[in-house]
């Protein structure tokens, strides 16, 4: 059986989270609630879905209780849209402090606990672990997202 190192793997988020922090960064306070043609939604969106999934996949599918209030998936989660969005959407000064936050708030937590068993998830991933490596090909695709609307917008 293969397994990745502790410090490897809670290094790579942290380098991915300051990836996505760094591109957010880039987005010009006009841009961050504009839904660029071709996209089904907008960056504030994607921040904020970064960090409720995070949030799900690495304490809800290891049977945690959540980090975020519960109005979170809501505004974030799978298959939501910035068009439905009604009031009490967290600001984008929020999201992003928490999307700081959150990486070591993760490490805190799992440190010597990856090996800890998973629920039955979508990823058929055994550990939290797995479910970290599952979280960062999640967060990588969405920064990818976030990268290509900044091209877009910034066009």
């Amino acid at each position: 059986m293969f397994f990745m190192r502790e410090a490897f793997l809670f290094g790579a988020m942290g380098m991915l989270r300051e990836r996505v922090l760094e591109l957010a960064d880039k987005c010009a306070p006009q841009h961050r609630t504009v839904q660029p043609p071709g996209f089904n939604n907008n960056i504030l969106w994607h921040l904020g879905h970064i960090l409720t999934v995070t949030d799900g996949i690495m304490y809800g599918l290891s049977g945690e209780a959540s980090q975020l209030p519960a109005s979170y998936r809501t505004f974030f989660g799978n298959g939501t849209k910035p068009s439905d969005w009604g009031d009490g959407v967290p600001s984008w000064e929020t999201i992003i402090e928490q999307l700081k936050g959150q990486p070591q708030q993760i490490i805190a937590h799992f440190t010597g606990r990856l090996h800890q068993a998973a629920k039955e998830n979508f990823a058929n991933a055994e550990t939290a672990g797995e479910l970290l490596q599952v979280n960062l090909m999640h967060e990588h695709n969405h920064a990818g997202s976030i990268n290509a609307m900044l091209k877009v917008l910034n066009s």
